[in-house]
C-alpha cells in the first residue's frame, strides 16, 4: 500500500477514536478482553 492510503486509514481511525460514542465501545471491548484473560478466581495461588 502507498504511504498516502496508510496516512489516510490512519486518521480515519484516530477520527473515529476520538468519538465519546466509540470511546464506550473502546473501553467495554478492553474490559472484556483484558477480563478473560483473567480467568477465574482471584489468581492468587490455594495454600
Amino acid at each position: 500500500m502507498s504511504k498516502l492510503v496508510k496516512g489516510g486509514m490512519a486518521k480515519k481511525v484516530v477520527d473515529e477514536a476520538r468519538k465519546p460514542q466509540n470511546q464506550r465501545k473502546i473501553k467495554d471491548a478492553i474490559s472484556s478482553f483484558t477480563d478473560k484473560g483473567k480467568g477465574k478466581g482471584s489468581g492468587t495461588k490455594p495454600r
